[in-house]
């Protein structure tokens, strides 16, 4: 098994490399934004931009881009949103909404989510079955910014229970603070419930109708026992990798609601990368995407091999 994960680490490596080679050849052949000459801080860009090699070939201004980050962690500064402030203070900044945001959503959804899966495949083929598995199908059709504007115009406009954005600041443990992230991870929650509700049910239908449940019916166990110690158990063989995978989704989703709530998070930040633009900002964001992206993946086959010892990863046999 240690094998095939160095296989995978390599290859995540490379695959890493590939994308944030062609992002960076496709950024830097696009012309450069242009620098307010009365802000004292484009001086600071204009020297940063000289010192990486801008008028040199791609491939050498690559070469700097990369010695620059695994020798001193600089990925430049940024040259539009925050005109001369170190890229990688200004991500680091902002990550903690984004955190916040997206782990309160998990944490919301897993247990939730499970719970519906079970309820309905203990109930297969009644209309509490189909209710379930009707609704849960309509919710990951609805992409998550409908649920925002849907959250903002009945608990903001209608009920006026919750704030239509998310607080200024960095006291993320505070109750309005609390309050104020709801909409944000409702808004995410609802496709991530739904997704563990269909996943939970397939599995644990296929494991209610499997031979070895029903030897352990005829052991004199009874329906729950067998549910509880076995059905379960290799039910979730298959749902608990997928949290980690929920998680990524939620992460390349917020990006979307982040901007409808105002949150001043990694996921705002990267779209107004995109929108200004600023080329240093969006060449971290884009790589802390892909890495995150690649490294779920990993994550998520290795964790069956944890979970269920029977399984090994690579093997031949």
């Amino acid at each position: 098994m240690w094998k095939y994960i160095t296989q995978r680490i390599l290859l995540m490596f490379m695959t890493l490399f590939i994308i944030t080679g062609l992002c960076f050849v496709l950024i830097r052949m696009l012309p450069l934004p242009p620098l307010p000459a009365e802000d004292p801080h484009s001086v600071v860009v204009e020297l940063q931009r000289e010192a990486a090699g801008y008028n040199k070939p791609y491939m050498v201004q690559f070469g700097i881009f990369l010695k620059n980050i695994f020798t001193k962690f600089d990925w430049g500064v940024s040259d539009k949103l925050y005109i001369g402030r170190d890229v990688a203070n200004i991500f680091l900044d902002k990550l903690p909404a984004t955190m916040i945001v997206n782990i309160y959503s998990i944490l919301f959804s897993i247990p939730i989510g499970i719970l519906f899966g079970i309820f309905a495949a203990l109930k297969k083929n009644t209309w509490i079955d189909h209710s379930i598995s009707t609704l849960t199908m309509v919710v990951i059709s609805v992409p998550s910014f409908v649920y925002a504007f849907i959250i903002q115009y009945v608990f903001y406009y209608k009920l006026n229970l919750l704030p239509p954005l998310m607080n200024a600041g960095k006291d993320f443990f505070t109750w309005s603070m609390f309050k104020s992230m709801l909409p944000p991870v409702m808004s995410l929650s609802f496709g991530v419930i739904a997704g563990f509700t269909r996943t939970t049910r397939a599995e644990l239908t296929e494991v209610l109708t499997s031979e070895f449940m029903l030897l352990a019916r005829t052991k004199g166990l009874t329906k729950t026992q067998a549910t509880v110690r076995h059905a379960l158990k290799n039910c979730m063989v298959v749902v608990l990798p997928s949290i980690f995978g929920q998680f990524i989704g939620i992460l390349g989703g917020s990006l979307i609601i982040e901007k409808i709530f105002s949150v001043p998070g990694v996921g705002t930040l990267y779209l107004n990368s995109i929108q200004a633009p600023d080329y240093p900002l969006f060449m971290m964001l884009t790589v802390f995407y892909t890495s995150i992206g690649l490294i779920a993946a990993i994550v998520v086959d290795v964790s069956y091999s944890f979970i269920d010892p029977r399984i090994r990863m690579g093997s031949k046999k």
